[in-house]
Formats: C-alpha cells, sequence, structure tokens
C-alpha cells in the first residue's frame, strides 16, 4: 500500500495527460465516428447490388451492340 501512496502523484499525472490527449475513446465517441465514417462511405461508394444492376445493364447494352453490328455486317 505505501508503494502505491509513494507511487501515487506520478500515476495522477500520467492519468490527466491521458485524459487531456484524448488517448482513450468513449464508447460515444466511437459511436458518433463510426456514424461519420458510414456516412461518408454512402456519399463515396455505391452499394454492391447498384452495381451489379449495373452491370447487367451494360452486359444488355453489349449484346445489343452486337447485335447491331452483326445486322450491319450481314447488309454488306
Amino acid at each position: 500500500m505505501e508503494k502505491i501512496l509513494e507511487y501515487s502523484p506520478i500515476i495522477i499525472v500520467v492519468l490527466m495527460f491521458f485524459v487531456q490527449q484524448r488517448l482513450f475513446v468513449t464508447p460515444e465517441q466511437l459511436e458518433k465516428k463510426h456514424r461519420e465514417i458510414i456516412e461518408e462511405i454512402e456519399e463515396k461508394f455505391v452499394t454492391i447490388h447498384s452495381f451489379h444492376d449495373l452491370k447487367e445493364q451494360f452486359s444488355e447494352i453489349k449484346e445489343k451492340i452486337d447485335k447491331i453490328y452483326d445486322l450491319l455486317i450481314d447488309l454488306k
């Protein structure tokens, strides 16, 4: 117990430094940052479902272009 009392001022200073520098995060702060990251991701990136839909549309357009190309070739 005497050792703890002997080092208690140093422990208090170190803990205050940690608190002042915000080295430890509260769950509330963590949740706030998580929401910010999710919002930023939603703005910058597309969902996987949208990507697959767009990919399917591109493949349909490619097929139609191929058909038009084949028709033009056959006409010559």
